[in-house]
């Protein structure tokens, strides 16, 4: 907990111990103070390995709830006052509801300790709208494209990752997990498992001759890559060491560093795998697919999150509904 003192409110905090405040407390019998109550609960937050910070964001912000509804006693917290602080508040949504869930935090300790008998602030709910992301320009990957340095492996490794997700929006984790054995060049199709896929159904996705051709080139020079360092593996997407991209630990592999490094230093605002994933999916719905379809194709279960993919503004959304009048 952080040493300093807080001279204003209910409480104050000084290391590791709750002060108790001078001003005058109304004498009522059998009401529990409320600092007699945060005291023992962030004693019990100690105890349960809770981080000081933690404990001292919970004690300032209980300390403003107490302060601005005059709160002396845990028998005075009740709906309205809770409710009034909230509305008082002149913070942004998503900072309001920082502080209701740590309201919440110490209120639900009170309940389990048997100071308050019902749960009156969970159906308290602040909504904050999800900022939609953006899905990457057409003309911003063909850039990206045009300058990657494809006379090297990386390079051309790079720039045959960025179009297979561009012509078919597999997610960068399916990327790493991506083998041989899923390419058929005959179909010229990709034919995913579970194994592969988030949702852990098959997947058959469409693929062209010019990406064909380049996934070829790139299992040529796996080869030599692997011969070279001696590894053993039927990934498409090596690292330059002849290794998987994935790793047990982590999903954020060497192609999602590489878009970044690309992002940056040719000047491309919204490169990345998550942008180039919508983009696929906005290039089908541009190009007459259904929602329905596009779903399926990303391998969504929920129509929602594909609808937040396509990102479809007031104009989009009025003459896609006019061909259906």
């Amino acid at each position: 907990m952080s040493n300093r003192k807080r001279k204003h409110g209910i409480f104050a905090v000084s290391g590791d111990v709750v002060v108790m405040s001078t001003k005058k407390k109304d004498e009522r019998k059998d009401a529990l103070a409320l600092e007699v109550a945060l005291k023992t609960v962030f004693q019990q937050m100690q105890i349960a390995g809770n981080r000081p910070r933690t404990i001292d964001s919970y004690s300032y912000i209980f300390e403003q709830f107490a302060s601005v509804c005059c709160i002396e006693y845990v028998e005075d917290i009740n709906l309205d006052k809770l409710y009034h602080y909230l509305d008082v508040l002149e913070v942004t949504p998503a900072t309001k509801l920082i502080r209701l869930k740590s309201i919440k935090a110490v209120l639900s300790k009170f309940y389990n300790n048997g100071w308050v008998k019902d749960r009156f602030w969970s159906n308290i709910h602040i909504k904050i709208d999800k900022e939609v992301k953006k899905g990457a320009k057409e003309s911003d990957i063909d850039k990206l494209l045009e300058l990657i340095d494809q006379t090297t492996f990386i390079g051309f490794r790079d720039a045959a990752a960025v179009k297979l997700m561009y012509k078919t929006g597999i997610r960068i984790r399916t990327l790493g997990e991506l083998r041989e054995r899923h390419i058929d060049f005959e179909s010229l199709c990709l034919n995913l498992d579970g194994s592969t896929l988030k949702n852990h159904k098959f997947l058959k996705l469409p693929l062209d001759e010019e990406l064909c051709e380049m996934l070829k080139m790139l299992l040529k020079l796996n080869e030599g890559i692997r011969s070279y360092y001696g590894t053993d593996n039927r990934n498409v997407f090596i690292t330059q060491n002849g290794l998987p991209m994935n790793t047990s630990k982590s999903s954020n592999c060497a192609i999602s560093k590489q878009l970044n490094k690309y992002s940056k230093r040719f000047g491309l605002a919204n490169i990345n795998a998550h942008a180039i994933r919508r983009a696929y999916a906005k290039s089908l719905h541009d190009k007459g697919a259904s929602i329905a379809l596009i779903s399926k194709a990303l391998g969504h279960s929920d129509l929602a999150v594909t609808t937040q993919y396509l990102d479809l503004d007031v104009e989009e959304v009025a003459s896609d509904l006019r061909e259906y009048l």
